[in-house]
Formats: C-alpha cells, structure tokens, sequence
C-alpha cells in the first residue's frame, strides 16, 4: 500500500539525472546552451547586487575602488593610509563627528565622546600640518560638521542683563561640552585661514545663512566661547570680501534688536572688538554707509543700562570714526549729550571720560558748534552732589588741548559754568571738589580778570533777582495761608 502510494508522487529529476541524461545525449547542444545562459544570468545577477553593495559602502565611506572602502575607515589614522587616501580618509572623519551627545549627563555615551574627541584632535593636527587639501566635497563635509555641532539654541535666559554693568562680579556660565566645542572651534579656525583654501568654492558652503547663525553663536554665556568667535569672524570678514557688507548689516541688526527691544546680549562687546579693527581699515572719505553704522548703531549704544560692560570697545570705535573724519566729533558729542545719564553716576563718569578724549581730537570749529550745549551738561556735573562726577568734570581743565579750547572761548563758556563753580566755593561737602573749583576759578582769573568780574556781579545780581522773588512767594503764600484760616469763620457768618 505505501509503495503504491510513493509510486503515485510526480518525480523529482535529481542532478545525477541530468548529467546522466546529458551525458547519454552528448549530441544535444541545446539542453547545455540553456544551462549555460540561465548560469551567465545568475553571474551578472549577482555581480550587479555586489556593484550596488559596493556603492553604498562607498557613499558612507568614500574611498577609491582599488581599496575597497576599508582605508576609508574613520578610526583609521592618517598615518595609517596612503597619501591619496587621506582626504577620502579626511571626509569620512568629519562625518563621523556630526554626531552630536548630549554633556548634561557625564555617565551617558562615554565611550563615544572620548572616541569623538580623539578624532576631533587628529583633524585638528592633520589640518594645521598643512598636508590637507579642501576639496568641494571636503569643504561641504567640514561646514556641514562644524554646523551640527556649534548652531544650537541656547537655554533660556534666566539671569539679569540689565543689571550687569553695575554686577561684574557675576560668575560666568560655562558649557559642559566645551571639551568638544573647543576642538571644532579650532579647527574652523585653521580650515578658514587655510592658505591654499578655495574662496570662490568655499563661499557657497560660507554663506549668508551660515554667517547669521555663527553670529548668533555670540549670544552665548561662555567667555570662552565668544572669544574663539570674535577670531573666526574677524578671519572670515578678512577673507571673504563679499560677505562684508553682510556682515555688517546682520551686526547692526543685533545691535538694533539690543538697543531699542531687549536690551540683553552677551557678545557686544566682542562685535564691538572686532569692529574696533574693522573700522581701521575704512578708506577715507567714509562712505555714507559708515557713517550710517555710526549715527545708528554705535552712538545709540550709549542708551542702555549696561554700557558699562562694553564701553571701552565702543569708545575706541567711535574715536576711529572721529580720527578719519574730524568733522564728525561734533554729532558724537550731540549723541552723548542725548543719552546722557541722570541717575547714573557711573554712566556718568564713562560719558566724561569718553568726552575728554573726543574734545582731545575736536578741532576750533567742531567745538564752536556744541560748546554752547556741552559746557551747560558740564555745569551740572561741575556742581554735582556725587564727589566722583564732580571731581571728574574738573579734570577737563587739566587737559592743555581742552584748556585751550576753553581760553579761547572763555567769553562763551565762562557765563555758562561760573554759577557751578561759585556754588560749590560757598560750600561743596567734599574738600577736593572745593580745592579744584577754586583752581578753575583761579584759571580764569589769570587770563581774564574783567570777565571774571563781571560775571561775578551778574551772579550777585541774578542771586538778588532771586531772592526778591522768594521773598514775593512766601508772602504770597502767607497771605493765602490768613485767607484760608478767616474763611470757615465767614462761611459760618453768612449761614
């Protein structure tokens, strides 16, 4: 029964059978021709999959074909490879670190990180060993690596910026992936002074959208990390011409969102650094667009809270401006004038300092034209309770450029001060504000006893004017005060 049911199973040809029967019918070529194609298919079949297998492999590792994508290898060091491998080697590297870990938890991905790290410094000396070269597709991979790991949004703010220039003493927020950040920050920095760099390639990975994202970058918390910016951006205006006048608009723009919007920026400062070198470099005549980035962004600078961390910078460039166009002194001292302080005494001091070293470069003319409103703020600084304002507006007399601008117009400026100057004689609190007054006084005496006089007796005849003047008030008061107390009196009379 079993056999009768195997018998009835369909045959399965074996592979003795058919060399049997191949053999047997040795005359029968067109069994071995169908053999032989369906054999030559199966071969190119397989060798196309190997071919596709291959380009993949080389997409995520480039590498020539000779070497079969493993001198490609990431973790391969470049000593390792030969010399026409090394920038196969170079872009599957900087691949690799775009890979990004999160430093917030020091337990998570070490391995990782240290492995990122090490190949971040192997860059870093290949790069500065100059045995580089940039090609297209090794620039796209190095801006595209520098982009992952530096564009990041910062943590929200959550300290005072309005209060630090009175708090220096704040300690500064450091990143935790610095150890990271530092590497790729220089090695952006030796990529774009690269001396054999192509400008003309590099600039289309270079661009606008990559220039405004590292310039937010300057809004970080990190000293550290604004000060490697302040010199890849300085190199990167320096090296792409064609990027400056964007550069320039996207810091004014910044400098606009701080002054008239949020008054919160960490990196003024250092824009302003660069900016100070940058200015150095303008032709003479300024173009109209400088001056604009004058009248619009540096001087309106002066208006917030915390110009006390970024006044040296902006100082040194508005005296740049001023020491190429003379004739400009006379509009910084109009816009000092605008945003002087108040209630400010430290403010104060820098503006004082900052004027000093405009009516240093100020030629006759220029002061001819602001004297008038100048020496009115001087007066009030003169006369100021604060001893350190006070003190300081005195100094400008010390200085033999101002003084000298002073004598000459003494018959304009001297009506303008001597009321300061003769309050503080009949008794300033503070014993050096007094000995310097009398010191100026003494100045003016010397070169011009008439006027002196005869603005001492305008004074005494102002004082007399006013007193006559009190007088009147308080008898007016007096008099309403008698009515209003006979007035109930009357009311109740009349009823």
């Amino acid at each position: 029964m079993l056999k009768q049911l195997l018998a009835k199973l369909p045959r399965k040809s074996s592979k003795s059978d058919s060399l049997d029967s191949a053999g047997s019918n040795s005359g029968d070529s067109t069994f071995n021709l169908g053999n032989g194609f369906q054999f030559a298919n199966s071969c190119n079949v397989v060798s196309a999959r190997l071919n596709v297998v291959k380009r993949m492999s080389s997409a995520i590792f480039p590498s020539s074909n000779t070497s079969g994508g493993e001198m490609a290898e990431p973790h391969v060091s470049f000593n390792d490879v030969p010399n026409s491998e090394k920038q196969n080697l170079l872009v599957s590297k900087l691949k690799l670190c775009c890979s990004v870990y999160d430093f917030s938890d020091s337990d998570k991905n070490c391995a990782e990180k240290d492995d990122k790290r090490e190949i971040l410094i192997e860059l870093v000396d290949f790069v500065g060993s100059g045995s580089a070269k940039f090609t297209e597709a090794a620039i796209a991979s190095m801006c595209n690596m520098c982009a992952a790991n530096l564009f990041r949004d910062f943590p929200s703010k959550c300290r005072s910026y309005s209060a630090r220039g009175e708090t220096e003493d704040e300690e500064p927020m450091f990143d935790p992936a610095w150890s990271h950040l530092q590497l790729v920050y220089d090695l952006l920095f030796r990529f774009i002074s690269y001396s054999s760099l192509d400008v003309k390639v590099a600039k289309k990975y270079i661009d606008d959208s990559f220039i405004v994202r590292l310039l937010d970058l300057f809004d970080s918390e990190d000293p550290r990390e604004r000060d490697c910016l302040k010199t890849i951006l300085h190199r990167v205006y320096g090296k792409f011409m064609v990027h400056r006048p964007f550069i320039r608009k996207s810091v004014s723009n910044i400098i606009y969102r701080f002054v008239f919007e949020t008054e919160r920026h960490n990196g003024i400062a250092e824009l302003l650094e660069i900016f100070g070198s940058v200015i150095t470099g303008f032709a003479v005549p300024l173009k109209e667009e400088h001056k604009m980035f004058l009248w619009r962004s540096l001087i309106p600078l002066h208006k917030p809270k915390s110009v006390g961390t970024y006044h040296q910078q902006l100082a040194y460039c508005v005296s740049q401006f001023v020491e190429k166009e003379p004739r400009l002194a006379g509009t910084v001292v109009n816009g000092l004038l605008k945003y002087w302080p108040v209630t400010s005494s430290q403010k104060e001091l820098m503006f004082l300092s900052e004027l000093e070293e405009l009516l240093e470069k100020m030629n006759m003319a220029e002061f001819e034209k602001i004297m008038v409103p100048l020496f009115r703020r001087v007066g009030c600084c003169l006369n100021s309770y604060h001893f350190q304002v006070a003190e300081r507006a005195h100094f400008l007399w010390n200085n033999d450029q101002i003084l000298n601008l002073i004598m000459q117009n003494r018959h304009v400026i001297l009506p303008l001060v001597f009321s300061a100057l003769e309050q503080n004689t009949q008794g300033h609190w503070h014993q050096t504000v007094l000995n310097l007054t009398q010191n100026v006084r003494k100045m003016f005496y010397e070169v011009d006893e008439e006027l002196v006089l005869a603005c001492q007796g305008k004074f005494e005849e102002e004082g007399s004017k006013s007193s006559v003047v009190a007088e009147r008030r308080r008898l007016t008061w007096e008099t309403l005060e008698t009515t209003s107390a006979f007035q109930p009196a009357v009311c109740a009379v009349t009823c």
